[in-house]
């Protein structure tokens, strides 16, 4: 759809000119999480997850690595069959979003300049102060993760998929 790429890339430019006020904190749902600190549209980009693209190879080899040294890896977001985005060591806070099974924003691919970036859309009006989550979509059980969102919706699980985070399309 041309008209959503290109709805894309201007919201994109705009997110680059004009970020969204978000601060990471200590969160109930896990460790640490990105809450809002400004209203936030339904519809609007949040937060772009950035970091280092690499081969999926590559990204099995650092996912042993980061469990090996107890690093973990639910910093490996995977953009597609080929490539994922390591935020583990350089990213920016987007890597703070926790899961859960009723949340106000998803995760999307979005081809801008032939490069396809991962991008956090809100899916409902959000307030500040409330953490910015989304479901995680892992479609395979491997492992299971127990989840604690406090969703009056929680599956009370949360499934982990080798190699880490997936957008379904």
């Amino acid at each position: 759809n041309k008209a959503a790429g290109e709805s894309d890339t201007i919201k994109i430019n705009h997110l680059k000119n004009r970020r969204k006020q978000l601060r990471f904190a200590k969160s109930p749902i896990h460790a640490w999480g990105l809450f809002a600190e400004e209203p936030i549209d339904a519809n609007d980009i949040v937060i772009e997850y950035v970091g280092e693209v690499i081969r999926h190879q590559v990204a099995e080899k650092r996912e042993k690595e980061y469990e090996r040294t107890g690093i973990g890896s639910s910093y490996l977001f995977r953009v597609d069959n080929d490539r994922v985005i390591d935020a583990t060591k350089r990213g920016n806070v987007a890597r703070f979003i926790n899961h859960c099974c009723a949340p106000n924003c998803v995760a999307k691919i979005v081809t801008i300049d032939k490069q396809k970036r991962i991008v956090i859309y809100s899916s409902r009006d959000i307030v500040p102060g409330e953490e910015i989550t989304y479901d995680y979509k892992f479609p395979i059980e491997q492992e299971k993760i127990p989840c604690h969102c406090g969703s009056k919706f929680c599956k009370g699980r949360c499934v982990k998929l080798l190699n880490s985070r997936e957008i379904l399309y």
